[in-house]
C-alpha cells in the first residue's frame, strides 16, 4: 500500500491581530507534524504502512485548539495483531506526559470488549462457557452492542459523564451495565476487533488499523492460547477467528486513515508519540511568550 501523506491545506481566511497566535501555531504545528510523519515513514522499519493526507491537517486543528472539542481515536485489527499493546503504549506515554505537565483529564479509555451482550443465562443453560461457545459466535460484530458504545463515545465528546458497562471475561459471559464512571477528557481512545465497523466507526476522529502478517499473527495467537490453556480447541478457535476476520475485520481497513505495522518495535511507537508531544510543548511555550508581550 502506498504512503499517501501530502500537504493539502489551503485557507482564504484573513488573519486578524486577535487570532494571529492561533493561526501562527497552526501553520507551525502542521509543518512540524508533516516532517515528523515523513521522517518516520521514510525510516527503516517504520511504524506506518499508510497515512491518509488529511491526518496531519486534522491533528493540527486539534492540537492548536482550532477544533475545540475533545478528539476520539479508534484502533482496530484482527486478534493478536498488536492493537491492544499499541493502545496501552499510547495511553501510557500520554499519561506520563500529563503527569509531567500537570494536565488533568487528558485521556479516557473505552474497552470495546465491555460491550459484549450479556449471555450469562446461555452459559448456565449450556453448562459451561466452552459448551456455550460451540454454539454462539463471539467473533462477529453482532455479538457486541456497538451502538451503545457509539452513544457513550459521543456523549463523552459532548462533555457528558457516562457510566460504562463491564463484561466478565472469565467465562461467565455476564455484563453489568452502568458500572464504571467515565468523565469527559481531551482524548477518548478505544481498541478492539470491531472498532472500525459501520455501527461505531463514525464516532472516531482518527481511525487506526493495525496490520500484521499471517505468520506473526498466528504465532502470537498460539502462544497466547497456550497461556490461556485452550487445549485441544485451539485449532477450531483460530480457524473461526481467521474466517470471521476475513468477513468482518479485514474490510474495515478501508475505513482507516492510518495503517500501523503490528510488527514494529514497541519503543518506536512511544518515540513517535513523544516527538509529537515535543511539538505540543514548543507550541505551548511559544503561545505563552506571544500573549505575555
Amino acid at each position: 500500500m502506498q504512503n499517501t501523506i501530502t500537504k493539502t491545506f489551503k485557507s482564504d481566511k484573513k488573519i486578524s491581530y486577535m487570532d494571529r497566535g492561533i493561526n501562527n501555531s497552526f501553520y507551525f504545528i502542521e509543518k512540524r507534524l508533516a516532517k515528523v510523519f515523513k521522517d518516520e515513514m521514510e525510516s527503516e522499519n517504520s511504524i506506518f504502512k499508510s497515512v491518509s493526507s488529511n491526518v496531519i491537517h486534522k491533528m493540527a486543528m486539534f492540537l492548536t485548539g482550532i477544533t475545540k472539542r475533545s478528539c476520539s481515536i479508534g484502533i482496530a485489527g484482527e486478534t493478536a495483531s498488536g492493537k491492544s499493546t499499541i493502545a496501552y503504549d499510547i495511553i501510557n506515554t500520554l499519561e506520563a506526559f500529563a503527569i509531567e505537565f500537570g494536565i488533568s483529564d487528558l485521556i479516557t479509555r473505552i474497552n470495546t470488549d465491555d460491550y459484549y451482550y450479556d449471555r450469562s443465562d446461555m452459559v448456565k443453560a449450556a453448562g459451561s462457557f466452552a459448551e456455550f461457545a460451540k454454539h454462539y459466535d463471539l467473533d462477529i460484530p453482532q455479538a457486541l452492542e456497538l451502538s451503545l458504545m457509539k452513544e457513550h463515545i459521543q456523549a463523552l465528546l459532548g462533555g457528558e459523564n457516562v457510566y460504562l458497562p463491564k463484561y466478565d471475561m472469565s467465562g461467565t459471559a455476564k455484563r453489568e451495565d452502568n458500572v464504571t464512571l467515565a468523565k469527559p477528557s481531551k482524548i477518548i481512545i478505544s481498541e478492539g476487533l470491531f472498532t472500525l465497523t459501520e455501527d461505531v466507526v463514525d464516532a472516531f476522529d482518527f481511525k487506526i488499523y493495525v496490520d500484521v502478517s499471517t505468520e506473526v499473527q498466528k504465532e502470537r495467537f498460539y502462544r497466547r492460547a497456550a497461556e490461556r490453556d485452550l487445549g485441544s480447541s485451539v485449532d477450531d478457535v483460530y480457524k473461526n477467528a481467521s474466517d470471521k476476520a476475513k468477513i468482518h475485520i479485514y474490510p474495515t481497513v478501508n475505513n482507516a486513515d492510518i495503517i500501523l505495522s503490528g510488527e514494529a518495535d514497541r519503543q518506536a511507537y512511544k518515540n513517535f508519540i513523544n516527538k509529537v508531544l515535543d511539538i505540543v510543548k514548543e507550541v505551548h511555550y511559544n503561545n505563552v511568550l506571544l500573549y505575555c508581550v
